[in-house]
């Protein structure tokens, strides 16, 4: 006589978000008094399809330009980021060697120049980093400690890249995170939207552009 067999569960399979909840992950830290928004990397080497780096971000770099006018209208903090390296790639360490086309970003090069729909204005700063996180190695931290921002509003490429170490590197400098969903962008969907998950899970707020876009508009510079 064959053994019985359990019968099969009826319950659907919890979904991520809900097991996350069920945990005590994903509240939401919200918006302090002072936001400024950081744009990873959204230069040529990673926009222009010419470039092995490159993803489609044309949505992204619309939704981000939207953000950028709410911000500027303000008179809010603008930084920008890029990734360069020198002609050697010494300063690329390892990293290069796990991914060999960051070559192409040697500096002076068209590549590591910010895409031309978010042309930086007079007094926008532009961070050179050599790493995935915007903080790693440069001064971003001590420079928005020190114009008295608690909000980082974080767009840019690639949501699994860049961004994620961005908002966790800003959450460990005691920054409120914030990533406008539409603003965030990465080569395939799949490493996207589960670090979307996993950011608004336990590093900072998920939100939708308009949403920001209506806080920032309600900040007093």
């Amino acid at each position: 006589m064959a053994p019985s067999r359990k019968p099969a569960s009826s319950a659907a399979p919890i979904s991520t978000l809900d097991l996350y909840r069920s945990r005590g992950l994903g509240s939401r830290v919200g918006f302090g008094t002072r936001p400024a928004v950081v744009v990873v990397d959204y230069i040529v080497g990673f926009t222009d399809p010419k470039s092995p780096l490159a993803g489609d971000f044309s949505r992204e770099l619309r939704a981000t330009k939207a953000l950028l006018d709410a911000m500027r209208r303000r008179r809010l903090p603008v930084y920008f980021t890029t990734t360069a390296y020198d002609k050697a790639m010494t300063e690329a360490g390892v990293f290069v060697r796990k991914v060999p086309s960051l070559a192409v970003l040697q500096r002076g090069s068209r590549w590591v120049a910010i895409d031309p729909s978010l042309k930086p204005r007079k007094g926008e700063v532009i961070i050179e980093k050599q790493y995935a996180s915007a903080f790693f190695g440069t001064p971003l931290a001590s420079t928005l400690h020190a114009q008295g921002v608690d909000t980082l509003i974080v767009t840019g490429c690639t949501t699994s890249g860049c961004v994620r170490a961005t908002a966790v590197d800003g959450l460990q400098h005691g920054l409120r995170v914030i990533v406008p969903r539409e603003c965030v962008g990465d080569r395939a969907s799949g490493p996207h939207e589960a670090n979307l998950i996993d950011i608004d899970g336990k590093y900072g707020d998920v939100m939708a552009v308009k949403d920001v876009i209506a806080r920032v508009n309600a900040t007093t510079a």
